[in-house]
């Protein structure tokens, strides 16, 4: 990555890291319905792996979507609106938090169902297949959507027909309260991808370069028509698994061990030291995005609520 590809991935991972810091604040007030999964410590992956995507390229996401929603160029205001249910949200209010979705920047959905994306972008890649059109698609999922029975059967089809598609773990080392260790028959996720005979690589996810190379290797190999990638991206899971999850089930000392892999203090260390960035311009960054944040979330609590007359709109059948 050049300087100016680090530091554009800087304030991408700033943008998400901010968002989620006011999420939690937001939700503790108590007027954000349901439950929030926020995707901090995580940032190099959605951000490393979505910079090496074209802009009509497609993805798929998890119910802790919302790093995903902000890489892939998803509207501010749309999003925050959706978060709060309102009809000004990107899906009219009736997704909310896990099941954000914007078709027009190529985001084709986050989803509840654990592993629920995975098939999606599976059929987003086969769809491109027949256009021709040379997109490629991308499955963001977690480390317990791997034992899912939909993550064999995708990579065993997306292998079969060679389809322009790149799939891509987010192994924090927990399902939900889970241990990785426990759930898991293999060491590594990337090891399964021998099983279907698709190239497969583990890369620290939270360092953006890593992750920018070997994604860029994988949606090349795809766009030119070679088939499938299997991406492990190891980044350890920062918060709990919802806003206000006690984390009963690991230790504190477990939890500051994770929380000290941060991928945005990693890389502003590094450009900083090399003289690219500035504690002024880092400071000019957060103010700028903070601003923006605020008037998103005025714009959101301002919109109306859905109609409940029009709760068979937007049904396909």
């Amino acid at each position: 990555m050049t300087d100016e590809e680090q530091l554009e991935g800087l304030l991408a991972m700033l943008r998400i890291r901010m968002f989620e810091d006011r999420v939690r604040t937001e939700f503790a007030k108590g007027g954000m319905p349901g439950f929030v999964h926020t995707y901090s410590g995580a940032e190099a992956i959605a951000v490393g792996v979505i910079g090496a995507l074209e802009p009509a390229d497609l993805i798929t996401s998890t119910h802790r979507g919302h790093g995903h929603c902000l890489a892939k160029g998803a509207p501010l205001d749309g999003i925050v609106a959706e978060l709060y249910g309102r009809e000004t949200g990107l899906c009219k209010g009736r997704g909310g938090s896990m099941h954000i979705a914007d078709f027009a920047n190529g985001m084709l959905g986050a989803n509840a169902i654990v592993g629920g994306g995975i098939a999606l972008a599976v059929g987003g890649a086969l769809a491109s297949q027949v256009l021709g059109d040379g997109r490629v698609a991308v499955a963001f999922f977690g480390d317990g959507a791997s034992n899912e029975g939909v993550f064999h059967e995708s990579l065993n089809l997306a292998s079969i027909w060679s389809l322009p598609v790149v799939f891509v773990c987010e192994n924090n080392g927990w399902a939900e309260s889970t241990p990785f260790s426990y759930a898991s028959s293999v060491s590594s996720i990337a090891e399964r991808g021998v099983a279907y005979s698709i190239p497969a690589v583990s890369v620290d996810g939270t360092d953006l370069t890593a992750v920018r190379a070997a994604a860029s290797a994988a949606v090349a190999r795809a766009r030119q028509g070679n088939g499938p990638s299997l991406l492990e991206c190891i980044a350890p899971r920062r918060e709990g698994h919802f806003v206000g999850d006690p984390e009963e089930y690991r230790g504190r000392e477990q939890a500051d061990q994770a929380r000290e892999s941060d991928p945005i203090d990693r890389l502003a260390e590094q450009l900083v030291a090399r003289g690219i960035l500035s504690a002024e311009a880092l400071n000019a960054m957060r103010k700028d995005w903070s601003g923006q944040l605020d008037r998103a979330y005025e714009f959101a609590l301002a919109g109306p609520w859905p109609d409940p007359l029009d709760v068979e709109r937007y049904v396909y059948s």
